[in-house]
């Protein structure tokens, strides 16, 4: 059977990866600085300044993903049926107002009510934005382009570990927030003059781009849909079993990324017994490592076509090296060059796990299965910063970190289990085998 699909040419313009990633990537940079920003603040004078004990960090570092629960489901439906363009724009303006604040509070308290303000307002942006790559990404493209801007993850940490750094060694760790939290600003003004929802509102595409997206998506949903009641409620879609797998596998995945996320300055500290500002210099290895894990697993993925392999293998890796960090933490070199390789594994897994729903649920639904998979894997965040802080207070870092190489370990065993329908070795639009795909 051949299908529009089969006619894609190098003739046709990919303008798309030029117009639509970047400003894509910078939105989640800025949030992911706001989000990441207190594991610099800590040990840079805010736990001293406020009286905050190790479990109260854990517990300041993970309340932000209790309210990251309340806009997943609401974005992703908003980002299908409506505008995630105006939701993100909002969300912006909401970012900066709660990251300012917070350079201004003087109690503990107020800083677990403005890290919950925070959850709630960067909640919807994930699925927001992933439903938005699959409004303008054919799933030949998905994993790649999915992993580019999961990228901001790595790039984030590149940027916020020197800058952060930087700041509380020349002024202190209010002016981070607030100096970090104007620059949602900033980004909001590129925001509102470049981003379109889909192929069809924005003015500089092709004809030829925006017929190949418009009928190869098409043509894809139409073969979902053989398989997939469109119109299906969410209930059904909580009644699949798989769906509960990949909300248990991005649960374990989480909580290994933001305990090590959150924890690891503070790891670095004590690990080298240095400054700040070169505590932050040391946090940019492990996420330039990032992007390399990112682009390889991302592109063997796409290659071959195979999900699974490629979220397990990551995963196990991630878990590995986390373990390594403790076990040879006497030979301060090795313990570091352990928590790089945490870094090259930390979000390799991550955009070929979002390929996944794309093939699993229609478009009508794949938007609030994102959001449920994203919100209820998400309280990993808010576990993995708090068990490790209640680990360490209980016992010490090492059980922490212990407990993180296990959860990652969980969640690649998950991984491996998920059914072989994730993976693309047979196409939803019949006729088209991997190695066939445009590159």
């Amino acid at each position: 059977m051949t299908t529009y699909r089969d006619s894609f040419s190098a003739d046709i313009p990919k303008q798309r990866w030029l117009r639509i990633i970047p400003p894509i990537l910078i939105t989640c940079i800025i949030s992911y600085m706001d989000r990441v920003n207190i594991a610099f603040a800590m040990p840079g004078g805010m736990d001293a300044d406020l009286g905050i004990t190790a479990s109260m960090a854990g517990l300041a570092g993970g309340i932000f993903f209790i309210g990251y629960l309340f806009l997943q489901v609401p974005g992703g439906k908003i980002a299908v049926h409506g505008s995630g363009k105006k939701f993100i724009g909002w969300s912006l303006v909401a970012w900066a107002v709660i990251s300012v604040m917070t350079g201004f509070i003087t109690h503990q308290y107020q800083l677990l009510a403005l890290r919950f303000l925070l959850g709630v307002a960067e909640g919807g942006m994930l699925p927001v934005v992933l439903t938005m790559i699959s409004n303008w990404f054919p799933d030949a493209e998905r994993g790649r382009a999915n992993a580019i801007v999961i990228m901001f993850v790595p790039i984030a940490g590149i940027a916020t570990a020197p800058l952060s750094g930087l700041i509380i060694t020349a002024l202190d760790w209010r002016w981070l927030f607030i100096i970090e939290g104007m620059l949602s600003l900033v980004v909001l003004i590129l925001w509102s003059y470049t981003i379109y929802d889909r192929p069809q509102e924005a003015r500089w595409i092709s004809k030829a781009e925006q017929n190949y997206l418009v009928k190869t998506l098409a043509a894809e949903q139409q073969a979902i849909a053989g398989t997939v009641v469109k119109n299906a409620s969410l209930g059904a879609v909580l009644s699949d079993k798989t769906m509960w797998q990949l909300i248990a596998l991005n649960f374990f995945y989480q909580t290994g990324i933001y305990g090590y996320t959150l924890w690891l300055p503070t790891i670095l500290k004590e690990l080298t017994h240095t400054s700040m500002g070169q505590v932050g210099m040391l946090a940019i290895l492990p996420y330039v490592g990032a992007i390399a894990g990112m682009f390889l697993f991302s592109s063997l993925s796409d290659r071959t076509g195979k999900r699974k392999l490629f979220v397990c293998l990551p995963l196990l890796g991630f878990s590995l090296c986390m373990f390594l960090s403790v076990t040879l933490q006497a030979h301060i070199w090795l313990a570091y060059a352990a928590l790089v390789g945490c870094g090259f594994f930390l979000q390799s897994a991550a955009g070929i796990f979002w390929t996944i729903p794309a093939r699993l649920f229609s478009a009508e639904m794949a938007g609030g299965a994102r959001g449920v998979i994203n919100a209820l894997g998400n309280l990993g965040g808010f576990c993995g910063p708090y068990a490790v802080g209640v680990l360490i207070t209980l016992y010490s870092k090492d059980a922490g970190v212990y407990c993180l190489a296990i959860s990652l370990a969980i969640a690649a065993l998950l991984a491996l289990l998920l059914p072989t329908k994730c993976d693309t070795g047979n196409d939803p639009v019949k006729g088209i085998t991997p190695h066939k795909r445009a590159v």
